[in-house]
């Protein structure tokens, strides 16, 4: 089934679709990942873009539960070079294109996914629409230059839990009462040595595993909570996670975070970062095409230590606007932005990149080890 995509600036791709038909909008990024793609499909942090892959096949490990980041699938579209229908995995489950479709999104293929690259890396990313029913080049380039965008969008609040909730051995528990001396009689409170409140800005499930084979008891909170909420659990320490959208739309969670500084040690990752950034006084800015893939080279600057880390943010710091007693302590070293920041005063630190990704890489991993050294 034929379909076109069409770009804000008018260049226009054609490739087919391989669920089915449908129209949709959204922002025209790409991802350099070799593996991994159903982590991408269910990162909350994808909410509103469609997601180019630039390796060629894609679909040939299949899907399973397991591979799951959270509960369902966050971007608006998925465009791959070629599809592979027949996969080969003792753990999957089933075929990419019965999974996309079950989750009524988009799969398009036999796209030039290397034009659209170069098209992105020299012009930026830019909002898309994406059709096999309208294909009319130019109602689709207008409706193009007529969708929402990222910037001003706070879509965290799109992506958050309903309610807050325990992560118990890989299962969600919804909760009523979130009183420490609840808390305290579930199993996770009977083994942990460490409570987390997390805000939850679009989480992934694997920052979770981590925390809790660090034995921490993972408390939930959707990104609407206040300060108050967080601080009647009475945890050690208090982590915001990732999520998609501007940072700087995030009002409630920046006041939030504001109002925990010095109270208790927090880390942040991804939309995390900058939200501990603004809480702190700095200010973010969109980059050119982002940072999407699994081989970003990072450096740490107390130590010299190159990290390959994996990425997913179209959003960055402003180095120049971050106050003093904050310091910077992580570059990327292909643009030299801003990956991590950590205050000299009080526990509060927070990277840019993704410490946690599954299937990896996983040479950051220590940065839960270290959070958990605060906690202590």
């Amino acid at each position: 089934m034929k379909a076109l995509i069409a770009l804000e600036d008018g260049r226009i791709f054609e490739g087919r679709s391989f669920t089915g038909p449908g129209e949709v909008s959204g922002e025209l990024v790409f991802n350099t990942s070799m593996t991994g793609y159903q982590e991408i499909l269910t990162d909350p942090s994808y909410k509103g873009q469609i997601v180019t892959m630039t390796y060629p096949l894609i679909g040939n490990y299949g899907v399973t539960p397991e591979d799951e980041e959270s509960l369902g699938i966050h971007l608006s579209a998925f465009l791959v070079r070629e599809y592979e229908a027949d996969y080969s995995n003792w753990r999957a489950t089933g075929d990419l294109g019965s999974y996309l479709k079950k989750h009524n999104i988009l799969g398009i293929e036999q796209v030039d996914t290397r034009a659209i690259t170069r098209h992105i890396r020299l012009a930026g990313a830019m909002r898309a629409v994406i059709s096999t029913e309208d294909l009319d080049e130019r109602s689709l380039v207008e409706k193009a230059k007529a969708s929402p965008g990222l910037v001003d969008a706070d879509l965290a609040t799109l992506v958050t839990c309903k309610t807050p909730y325990v992560w118990e051995e890989g299962k969600i528990l919804e909760l009523e009462d979130v009183s420490p001396d609840w808390l305290d009689r579930l199993e996770s409170g009977k083994k942990a040595k460490f409570r987390i409140a997390i805000i939850d800005c679009g989480l992934k499930f694997n920052q979770l595993r981590l925390f809790s084979q660090r034995n921490c008891q993972c408390v939930v909170f959707p990104a609407t909570v206040d300060a108050q909420q967080l601080l009647a659990c009475k945890p050690d320490g208090i982590f915001i996670s990732n999520g998609p959208g501007d940072p700087a739309a995030v009002h409630h969670v920046i006041e939030t975070v504001k109002n925990l500084l010095g109270k208790k040690p927090i880390f942040g990752i991804c939309l995390g970062h900058q939200i501990l950034s603004l809480a702190l006084g700095a200010k973010t800015y969109k980059l050119k095409f982002g940072h999407r893939g699994g081989n970003q080279p990072v450096k740490d600057l107390s130590t010299g230590r190159i990290e390959i880390t994996a990425q997913n943010h179209g959003f960055a710091v402003d180095q120049s606007t971050l106050p003093p007693g904050v310091e910077v302590t992580h570059i990327n070293l292909n643009d030299n932005t801003v990956e991590g920041i950590r205050h000299r005063e009080i526990p509060a630190f927070s990277v840019q990149y993704h410490p946690e990704n599954a299937p990896g890489p996983h040479d950051s991993e220590y940065l839960f080890d270290r959070f958990v050294k605060l906690m202590s």
